[in-house]
């Protein structure tokens, strides 16, 4: 029965772990403000000042980056699905062929951002300043 109990245990273990940043890729983007194709997804990455770092094609799916200055940053095709960029300073940031579906980007600062060939799929602009950035409400 002992042996049952573990071979349980173990894969809800690692179903768990399963969507959970990277440790070492946190502290990389931390120290570096580099972190190509790293497995950001569900991170705290709150206030951090991330002025022009680069995240392309990064995993941050489900990632909370409330109040974050990613000014310059280079986020091209990376995953932002369900992330939290509420009050967001965004100022000439890249989300090109980026996936924005489900994000909140409420009260966030959306000036000259690049978002050609964006998903951008319910989207919360909540009191969101956007500007010279081909952002709407509405439309198609």
């Amino acid at each position: 029965m002992a042996a049952l109990t573990v071979s349980v245990l173990v894969p809800m273990a690692a179903s768990v772990q399963a969507g959970a940043a990277n440790p070492a890729h946190v502290e990389q983007l931390e120290t570096t403000r580099a972190c190509y194709a790293c497995d950001l997804s569900g991170a705290d990455l709150s206030q951090m000042h991330l002025i022009g770092a680069d995240l392309r094609e990064a995993d941050l799916s489900g990632a909370n980056l409330m109040e974050v200055n990613l000014e310059g940053a280079d986020l091209a095709g990376a995953n932002l699905n369900g992330a939290n960029l509420t009050d967001a300073f965004l100022t000439n940031a890249s989300f090109r062929d980026a996936d924005l579906t489900d994000v909140n980007l409420t009260q966030a600062k959306l000036y000259f951002v690049n978002v050609e060939g964006a998903t951008l799929s319910d989207i919360d602009l909540t009191r969101a300043e956007v500007v010279g950035t081909p952002i709407s409400v509405g439309g198609n």
